[in-house]
């Protein structure tokens, strides 16, 4: 009867170890979503080496697979409340998303080597610096900036009056942009559905 009673308390001990270690988020990782380049989704957590190397590793929801993902091998990424999508092999924060996206440059891949089979490709990664913003639409990034600034109101916010006049108040203030870029989205969305 002692027996009975020592292997099913070990059995429960054992049950609920594993229904723990299942369940906890390994040290220094975060619980993520992963968009492959071929379209895959891959759900478990990353370790962030975005800044450091324009890559994250990959551990599965298991904590069986371990794996290094460039920003080269990756469409997006969602890691906590964070939305990320790669361009060129560089990581770029979503600070915005709609018909114009908003982009923060959080890496830079320019000049890292990396492997197609047995041949080196050099990254030329994309303009600019980490930290700069971008205006992402039709599938062309350009840098926003005080310098740039006036040539987005005029060529992408046409149309939408409120949001000329909250990005002319911006004076460099990327917030107040932000706020222009959302109200042209919501513009340009309600426009779409009629």
């Amino acid at each position: 009867m002692k027996i009975r009673h020592f292997l099913f308390a070990a059995a429960l001990l054992t049950a609920s170890v594993a229904a723990k270690a299942q369940s906890t988020i390994p040290e220094g990782y975060t619980k993520a979503e992963i968009t492959l380049a071929d379209g895959k989704v891959l759900n478990g957590y990353i370790k962030d080496n975005i800044r450091k190397s324009s890559s994250v590793v990959f551990l599965d929801d298991a904590g069986q697979n371990k794996k290094t993902y460039e920003g080269s091998a990756i469409n997006g990424l969602k890691a906590g409340n964070d939305t990320y999508t790669c361009i060129s092999g560089d990581f770029f924060k979503v600070v915005s998303n709609g018909k114009l996206v908003l982009l923060q440059k959080s890496s830079n891949s320019s000049g890292k080597v990396s492997y197609n089979g047995a041949d080196a490709v050099v990254s030329t990664g994309t303009a600019g610096k980490v930290g700069d913003y971008y205006i992402y639409a039709d599938n062309k990034l350009k840098v926003l900036n005080k310098k740039t600034s006036e040539a987005f109101i005029h060529e992408e916010l046409t149309g939408c009056a409120a949001a000329i006049e909250k990005a002319n108040s911006a004076n460099g203030d990327m917030l107040i942009i932000k706020e222009a870029v959302d109200i042209y989205n919501e513009f340009a969305q309600s426009k779409a559905v009629k």
